[in-house]
């Protein structure tokens, strides 16, 4: 016996869909924030991490940075109510 009901064959709400998309940057940019410490990682057990890998890493937070701020002011700004056509 499941505690919830849930149609996992269902398509998710639009406005889910909306969020996501509005997210999707933010996303990119941590995951490219992730690939570059893993890099630099692996660099550095191998005894070889570079200026360059530490400058990826750096570039990378300062990306997510941005698109932080970025998402932020998106979620911020009021939503136009919709006029009658």
């Amino acid at each position: 016996m499941r505690d919830h009901d849930y149609d996992y064959d269902a398509e998710p709400p639009v406005a889910d869909l909306a969020a996501i998309e509005d997210a999707e940057p933010l996303i990119a940019a941590e995951f490219e924030w992730a690939v570059a410490e893993v890099a630099l990682l692996a660099a550095a057990s191998r005894g070889r991490a570079t200026v360059l890998d530490v400058r990826r890493v750096r570039r990378a937070e300062h990306a997510v940075i941005r698109e932080t701020f970025a998402h932020v002011a998106r979620m911020a700004r009021p939503v136009a109510p919709r006029r009658a056509a």
